[in-house]
């Protein structure tokens, strides 16, 4: 402290803080990069955020995932020598609740962070756009394999426990993963642009459900009105033009699987694969480059 002048008034006081810089370990560009997906990942379910932010996604993993345990607890129960759903079916008979766990998560992972200015922050940090954009990105699509991938094992397991083959059912359920990683690719790419691109997050739920699921209800008539006029042909081509007839398409190429207008021959078969992985490398690209543009600004 300084001396006070004599007879006069404090002139002022000088403190030592020991303020010193940081001499530890810096950990870098993939440090961060982590650190934002598994927040991310956690922050999709809630985790980290308020009780009842946790509520939507966890309930609608509940309803997703109960009824693959019913189906096993029922297959050891009775006795039942076959699965009541094929693992690869599974995705498509609970489409409703993985397109709304998408268009309602992925707007807490991009939308908020535009809403509320701190994209700033993130970008402002020694970490490039495009590897905040691919971190979030990574940690939608592992929120949206836990919600595919968790009744495939439900109802692996449960086939193992009822004895059943298990070469057939591990041969059966590794397809249905591979079609839930291209499943999933797709879902996360279209439901993070669309909440990258849009600050509010009502708008972006109710784009991306409707591009989800209106488009597929379209997709689905066209092949429908194409089988009854015996114009199989443009059914398949229909197909291309939503996440869940490629996925569809996919796995009655891909397994024994049958759905509404397969696609027929090599070309057509090669064609929807091809889309599927075009379809998810254009969407992370597009997501790549919004946010290079974000921080040009």
């Amino acid at each position: 402290m300084a001396d006070q002048p004599p007879g006069g008034p404090r002139a002022g006081a000088i403190y030592d803080l020991g303020y010193r810089p940081y001499d530890g370990q810096r950990l870098g560009q993939g440090a961060i990069a982590w650190s934002l997906f598994l927040s991310g990942f956690l922050n999709a379910f809630g985790l980290g955020r308020s009780g009842r932010s946790k509520v939507l996604p966890f309930l609608l993993l509940a309803i997703n995932v109960v009824p693959a345990v019913v189906m096993v607890g029922a297959m050891t129960l009775f006795g039942i020598d076959e699965l009541p759903l094929a693992y690869a079916r599974y995705a498509s008979a609970f489409q409703v609740f993985l397109s709304i766990f998408v268009a309602a998560q992925a707007p807490v992972l991009f939308s908020r962070d535009l809403r509320h200015g701190t994209i700033a922050l993130y970008l402002a940090r020694p970490l490039p756009s495009a590897a905040y954009a691919v971190a979030r990105w990574a940690s939608l699509l592992a929120a949206t394999l836990v919600f595919l991938v968790a009744p495939i094992v439900a109802l692996y397991v449960g086939a193992v426990l009822a004895e059943l083959d298990f070469s057939e059912q591990t041969s059966e359920a590794a397809e249905a993963l591979l079609l839930a990683v291209l499943l999933a690719l797709m879902l996360t790419g279209i439901g993070g642009l669309i909440a990258s691109i849009s600050v509010r997050r009502g708008f972006a739920v109710v784009a991306t459900i409707a591009v989800l699921l209106l488009g597929n209800g379209v997709v689905t008539a066209i092949q429908g009105i194409s089988d009854e006029q015996d114009r199989t042909r443009v059914g398949e081509v229909a197909g291309l033009f939503s996440p869940y007839s490629l996925y569809r398409g996919a796995t009655s190429a891909l397994t024994d699987e049958q759905f509404l207008t397969p696609p027929t021959g090599g070309a057509m078969t090669a064609a929807y694969f091809v889309v599927m992985v075009a379809l998810a490398l254009a969407c992370l690209g597009a997501l790549v480059v919004r946010y290079r543009r974000l921080a040009g600004r």
